[in-house]
């Protein structure tokens, strides 16, 4: 830990990420040093990032609903979740988690009178989960999934996994994860399913109009929505674009810095309108609308015929669920072994798997002819996955 934090002060000083993160966690004590009075009781939610942090939100805003007396401290690691959610209004106080030290740590709770932490999904820090065990404080995992390749349970991996012991209460999302917990022991485990599905059905159940989308599919014409895209994902999409003259398309890039838009620039020789620059006039004489911000992709699904979610050509896909809620196909890249709700949806018919475009002509030019049946499937699937949050809260209640 020394060391990793350490580096990261170095890095601080060449890298713009790196330099948020380091000076961001030096305020948190102090803010609530500030803030925090000896009567209060305060609960703790940490999320790595923006994709944690949404994963936890239904229950963020539940436990709020039902525990109105006390006060919510919410904590992000990552630089890009903490600047996209500083100003979220569900909780007392957003701050960067200090690093985890045992200094750190033993200030942390000197400070916080708290009553219950919850840490959502992925966050281990060795000095935080011991010294809540020492305090007795209870500290849940939500939303987590195990697997045999993790650091736990390598043969090398028992110290990690002496870690796993701190938390009061494991919530997993599957029989798979809990039964890889017991044959390690670890039997304080609730299979709660995954509280993503609460919240991308809460998105959906508000019916948000955006005028310039709109104005762009009101022609009629099947429209693709490409979310969460990289540049393998957007070489394909503009090629079946170019070759498909009766579709539409939106991209909606992962990343929106001036590099990765001179490339989709490149891809699609320039035709397409960028949201940010789109006019009535534009949007209705183009092809391809460019989403250049950020914040509106759960929302674009909305106007699809068929959805496509990036990411599956490297490191993994990205969230399959957001579009699969409106009733959509979901088409994704070969990269997606890991991820339960991928296997979900191709054995329910809701989902596709491509590895290269002959294949993504073949799944894209069958669902834009017929979507109906695949896209009750996949919101069929997500149907079937709600009440992860309300398992949670209830099993804490007792």
């Amino acid at each position: 830990m020394f060391l990793y934090f350490s580096l990261l002060y170095i890095a601080s000083l060449f890298n713009a990420k790196a330099r948020l993160l380091v000076s961001g966690q030096k305020t948190t004590l102090s803010k609530l040093k500030q803030i925090v009075k000896s009567t209060d009781h305060w609960v703790w939610f940490h999320a790595a990032s923006v994709g944690e942090f949404e994963q936890g939100r239904p229950l963020i805003e539940r436990y709020r609903q039902l525990y109105p007396g006390r006060r919510i401290l919410l904590t992000f690691f990552s630089p890009s979740g903490y600047e996209m959610r500083k100003d979220y209004q569900g909780v007392d106080l957003v701050a960067y988690l200090p690093f985890a030290t045992r200094r750190n740590a033993r200030r942390m709770l000197q400070i916080l009178p708290l009553e219950e932490v919850f840490f959502i999904k992925y966050e281990f820090w060795p000095a935080y989960l011991r010294a809540l065990k020492k305090a007795s404080i209870k500290t849940y995992l939500v939303s987590a999934i195990f697997h045999p390749k993790q650091a736990f349970f390598r043969w090398w991996g028992g110290w990690y996994r002496k870690l796993l012991h701190c938390f009061t209460y494991l919530f997993v999302q599957d029989e798979a994860s809990r039964t890889l917990l017991a044959d390690y022991g670890i039997h304080n485990v609730e299979v709660a399913g995954d509280t993503r599905f609460d919240r991308v059905n809460e998105i959906c159940s508000v019916r948000n109009h955006i005028p310039q989308m709109e104005c762009f599919v009101e022609d009629g014409l099947p429209v693709i929505v490409a979310g969460s895209t990289w540049p393998a994902d957007e070489v394909l999409l503009a090629r079946f674009l170019q070759e498909h003259a009766d579709v539409k398309l939106v991209v909606v890039p992962h990343e929106i810095n001036e590099e990765h838009l001179h490339q989709i620039f490149q891809f699609f020789d320039g035709r397409y309108v960028r949201f940010s620059q789109a006019t009535s006039n534009s949007l209705r004489h183009t092809k391809c609308l460019l989403i250049d911000n950020l914040g509106m992709l759960s929302q674009l699904y909305r106007y699809a015929t068929v959805t496509y979610v990036g990411g599956g050509f490297g490191v993994g896909i990205h969230n399959l669920i957001e579009a699969a809620v409106y009733g959509k196909p979901v088409v994704f890249g070969p990269n997606y072994k890991s991820f339960r709700e991928a296997h979900r949806l191709i054995e329910e018919g809701g989902g596709f798997t491509i590895s290269n475009y002959i294949e993504l002509c073949g799944v894209l030019e069958s669902q834009l002819t017929d979507s109906t049946s695949a896209g009750i499937a996949a919101g069929r699937y997500v149907q079937s996955e709600l009440g992860a949050t309300e398992k949670i809260l209830n099993k804490i209640k007792n």
